[in-house]
């Protein structure tokens, strides 16, 4: 049962763009993603950059002034703006979410999208 779907992953060459975004699938609608991880092949799964629920943000020191971690007003979409992208960065990015102040103990993922840097 997907809970998050990601979207937005691709081929994009070294220095260019990509948007990933991230929302609950139509039947979990008060799931709130808040976070994107990434995995490598053969690398553990690593934190790429976080939003808390009043909003402040946080990223790896390896995407930061790169990456841009955003959401919607309802907190119920969340965005990642990948610009000046590196062939290291290419990864397959994971979403994950929980369910809001008062169902902390709730942990959710999507099933990652892929994204490529390659020229």
């Amino acid at each position: 049962q997907v809970q998050l779907v990601e979207s937005g992953g691709g081929l994009v060459q070294p220095g260019g763009s990509l948007r990933l975004s991230c929302a609950a699938s139509a039947r979990a609608s008060r799931i709130y993603p808040r976070r994107w991880y990434r995995q490598a092949p053969g690398n553990q799964r690593e934190l790429v950059a976080s939003i808390t629920w009043t909003g402040t943000t946080v990223y790896a020191g390896s995407v930061k002034g790169r990456f841009t971690v955003s959401r919607d007003s309802a907190k119920t979409t969340l965005y990642l703006e990948m610009n000046m992208l590196k062939p290291e960065d290419t990864a397959v990015y994971y979403c994950n979410g929980w369910g809001g102040p008062t169902r902390q103990s709730e942990d959710y993922w999507g099933q990652g999208t892929q994204v490529t840097v390659s020229s």
